[in-house]
Order: structure tokens, then C-alpha cells, then sequence
């Protein structure tokens, strides 16, 4: 299994923005044929920061998510130009 872990945080003021994109981009991504789980989160003391926590069969399963359409209109899209910072981690499943 082949994990990701991303954590955003919004610029000032474009909260709605993502959220509105996440909303569209989850559903989506959890009909990818190799997307096992795709859940995306909102701190709940901090609304400007986000997380997604993505399980894939495998790392080329995440390769075709980043290239499918959804990821492209609405993370490069929109996400990324209303980000302040972006950190994503990978992780392999051990037990």
C-alpha cells in the first residue's frame, strides 16, 4: 500500500476556496481505480490549515492520480494558488 499524507495551508482569506475544491476533488479521487481511501480534512482550531490522507494500491496508482483531470483542475488549478505552504509525505504500510 502506497500512503500520502499532505498538509496545506491556506493563505489568509481563501479558506472557502479550498474547501469548494476539496469538495469536488475527493469524491473524484475515490472513484480513481486505484485509490483504496481519499479522505480530505479541515483543522478544526485552525480553518485555514487542510489534510488529505490518501491510501493508493501502489505508487504508480498515485502517479495516475496526479496526472487524472480532477487533480489538475482542481489542485494545480485552484489549491495551489491558494496555498501560503504545502508539505507531503509518503509512507509505506508496515503491520
Amino acid at each position: 500500500m502506497y500512503v500520502v499524507n499532505a498538509w496545506l495551508l491556506a493563505r489568509e482569506g481563501e479558506e472557502a476556496t479550498i474547501l469548494e475544491a476539496m469538495r469536488h476533488l475527493a469524491p473524484a479521487s475515490r472513484s480513481e481505480a486505484g485509490c483504496l481511501q481519499y479522505v480530505a480534512h479541515q483543522d478544526l482550531d485552525d480553518p485555514r490549515r487542510f489534510m488529505f490522507y490518501e491510501q493508493y494500491v501502489d505508487e504508480a496508482a498515485f502517479q495516475a492520480h496526479l496526472a487524472s483531470d480532477h487533480f489538475q483542475r482542481w489542485v494545480t488549478g485552484v489549491i495551489a494558488p491558494a496555498l501560503e505552504a504545502r508539505e507531503r509525505h509518503v509512507f509505506a504500510e508496515v503491520a
